[in-house]
C-alpha cells in the first residue's frame, strides 16, 4: 500500500525507466494507470505504451506537474537542458527519485527548487530484477515517501540504504560499473577458452555457467569469497597454477586501481555538475 494512489513519472524512458516500470508492474506495486513515462522520441513512447499500457509525453513539465514521484532517468549529461523547463512543477513533488550517476543531491535540490530528494545507483542486471542498488534520502523525504523509494527501488533487485551521500560515488564504481568488469573477465576467458581449442559457443556456455553457478554458490555459503577459493585450489593443481599467474600479473592490483579510479570520474562528474549547475545560476537574470 506504500505507492497507493501514487503517481509516478519517469522523465526519460530508457533501458533502466523501463526495468523499474516492468519491475513495479510484475510485482503490483503499481497499475499502468499510475505511471507517465516522458521522453521526446516518440516512437519509443509508443512502444512503452504498445508494451506496459502507461501515459507517455513529450512534455516533461507536463508530466512532472501530473505526478507525485518524479523519476529521473535521463542520462546525466542532459540535465542541464531539462531543469529549466522542469523547475516549476518539480517543486511540487512530494518526492524526487534521480538515478542520474555523480550528480549531487544539492546539484538537484537547488536546480529544481526541491529539497526531497532521492539519490539512487542501480546497476544493468535490475533488467532482469537481479540488480542491487544503493541509495540515500534527504531529510525531507517523509517516512512514507522513503518507504516508496525502497519499494521503488526494490522493484529492481536488492537495495542497501546508506545515510551518507558519499558512498554513493562508491557505489557507482563498485556496483552500478561493476557488470562492466564481469562482463570483461567473462570475455577474457570465453577468449581463452577458444584460444585452446573449444567452439566460441561452447566456450560461452561453459564460462557463463561456471560464472552463475559460482555467483549463486557464494550467495548460499556463509564462507568469504578466500575460503571458497581455497577449496578449489589444490597444492600443486591446476588452480594454483592459473592463480599464481593471475597474481604474478597483478590482477588483485589493476583491478582495485580502475575501481578506484572509476570512483574518481564519478566524484569529477560531480564536481563538474555543481560547477556548471552554479554557472548557470549566475547567468540567470
Amino acid at each position: 500500500m506504500t505507492l497507493h494512489q501514487q503517481i509516478v513519472a519517469f522523465i526519460g524512458s530508457g533501458v533502466m525507466a523501463e526495468a523499474m516500470i516492468k519491475g513495479l508492474l510484475n510485482q503490483h506495486l503499481l497499475s499502468a494507470s499510475q505511471i507517465i513515462a516522458a521522453d521526446p522520441n516518440q516512437d519509443r513512447g509508443a512502444e512503452l505504451v504498445e508494451r506496459y499500457g502507461l501515459t507517455y509525453t513529450t512534455d516533461n513539465a507536463q508530466a512532472a506537474d501530473d505526478a507525485d514521484i518524479l523519476i529521473l532517468s535521463i542520462k546525466p549529461q542532459m540535465l542541464g537542458h531539462i531543469v529549466p523547463g522542469l523547475r516549476r512543477t518539480a517543486q511540487d513533488a512530494s518526492m524526487i527519485l534521480s538515478i542520474l550517476a555523480g550528480v549531487r543531491i544539492r546539484t538537484l535540490a537547488d536546480g529544481l527548487a526541491n529539497p526531497s530528494i532521492v539519490r539512487a545507483m542501480p546497476n544493468t542486471p535490475a533488467q532482469i530484477g537481479q540488480g542491487i542498488t544503493v541509495w540515500t534520502a534527504t531529510p525531507e523525504v517523509p517516512d512514507e515517501q522513503r518507504a516508496g523509494a525502497k519499494a521503488l527501488l526494490g522493484a529492481l533487485g536488492e537495495e542497501i540504504y546508506m545515510d551518507d551521500e558519499k558512498y554513493l560515488d562508491m557505489a557507482t564504481a563498485l556496483s552500478g560499473t561493476g557488470p562492466a568488469y564481469v562482463f570483461l573477465f567473462m570475455e577474457a576467458m570465453i577468449d581463452a577458452g577458444v584460444h585452446m581449442g573449444f567452439s566460441r559457443k561452447d566456450a560461452e556456455k561453459l564460462v557463463l555457467h561456471t560464472m552463475r553457478g559460482s555467483v549463486e554458490y557464494a550467495l548460499s555459503s556463509s564462507m568469504h569469497p578466500a575460503q571458497l577459493r581455497n577449496q578449489v585450489t589444490s597444492p600443486g593443481g591446476t588452480s594454483a597454477e592459473a592463480i599464481y599467474q593471475m597474481e604474478k600479473g597483478n590482477l588483485r592490483t589493476v583491478l582495485s586501481r580502475s575501481i578506484w579510479a572509476a570512483y574518481q570520474k564519478s566524484v569529477a562528474l560531480g564536481d563538474a555538475q555543481e560547477k556548471g549547475h552554479e554557472k548557470r545560476s549566475l547567468d540567470e537574470p
